[in-house]
């Protein structure tokens, strides 16, 4: 007669130490190995410092790879009829920077910029994960307008502690073509500490906007492309999402992105406020005058977003992997 080949079989003893259940030695590898491998959005949402940290990282990294684009941006969205630019487009506007100013003329500005971006973006992550958190129902899901309140209130706070005044110091340097020390000693001596501040409502209706719109976006991407956190985002997952978000958020909000940078400009005192702002350039330059440097804003947030959402993806990942949380 022949022999039947044994079977390994691994012993799982219950509660009960009474109680033993033999269970194939296959079956009990696979069900290993699924709990070893389960994504890591089942392990909840991360502590308040994990994408506060993760945030300050990736801002640092975006802010460096896109400034040239953001300055050319700047410059052509402070183009008016009383200021006007010896060029009006990306391309040209790289051209005569490289040709008049070098090459590190294109990063004329970025001290304050990344100075500021670090801790901006430490703040935006950190703070919509913690709105989030808040806003979520019984069962943990999100609708996409909470999903831009969170944003919304991510980039309110954001622009008031730290985008209104370096970003009016950093527009105002562009404008007067000066280093930053030189520049803030400038508006210092000029305007006083209130200088530093022109423009903070209408940044904090821009950067709000934006947040809300590109946060909404990005976070019902990701539940859809996770199949709602079953699997974890891949980085060309995050840098598509991202992008797709910078578009969206851009072209739903470059008014109040127009308006922030008139409002921070050397020529801010010939509107009485805000809305005035919004009148003169409606009445003097029509619809048209809110999109004015688009194309150049969706050239530089476009891959901006791409980089900084891929950045912060993979960080904090690798972040609580390492903490273990």
């Amino acid at each position: 007669m022949s022999t039947i080949p044994s079977i390994p079989v691994c012993v799982i003893r219950s509660q009960l130490p009474s109680q033993q259940t033999a269970v194939p030695f296959g079956q009990q590898i696979a069900h290993t190995s699924v709990i070893a491998t389960a994504p890591a959005a089942d392990r909840g949402p991360p502590p308040f410092w994990v994408p506060l940290v993760s945030g300050m990282i990736a801002g640092g990294i975006e802010t460096i790879t896109v400034w040239p684009m953001e300055f050319i941006k700047t410059q052509l969205q402070l183009n008016s009829p009383t200021n006007p630019l010896p060029y009006n487009s990306m391309s040209s506007g790289f051209k005569w920077t490289i040709k008049n100013n070098g090459f590190l003329g294109l990063y004329r500005g970025l001290a304050p910029t990344l100075i500021g971006s670090i801790p901006k973006a430490g703040i935006r992550f950190s703070l919509n994960a913690e709105i989030k958190g808040r806003l979520r129902d019984s069962n943990g899901a999100l609708t996409p307008s909470k999903n831009f309140l969170a944003g919304l209130g991510a980039g309110v706070s954001e622009a008031l502690i730290i985008v209104a005044p370096v970003e009016t110091v950093k527009t105002k340097c562009i404008d007067m073509n000066v280093p930053f020390l030189s520049g803030m000693k400038t508006i210092l001596k000029n305007e006083g500490i209130s200088g530093v501040y022109q423009g903070a409502a209408a940044t904090a209706m821009k950067q709000g906007s934006n947040q809300g719109l590109r946060f909404m976006w990005f976070n019902e991407y990701k539940t859809f492309v996770t199949n709602n956190g079953e699997t974890q985002m891949t980085p060309l997952k995050s840098l598509f999402g991202g992008m797709s978000a910078g578009c969206f958020s851009t072209l739903g909000n470059n008014p109040f992105d127009v308006v922030k940078t008139r409002m921070q400009g050397t020529e801010a005192t010939q509107y009485k406020g805000t809305v005035d702002c919004f009148k003169q350039i409606f009445g003097k330059e029509g619809v048209g005058g809110f999109y004015k440097g688009v194309g150049p804003r969706l050239m530089r947030v476009v891959p901006g977003q791409g980089v900084i959402f891929m950045s912060f993806e993979g960080i904090q990942q690798q972040v609580r992997k390492a903490a273990g949380v």
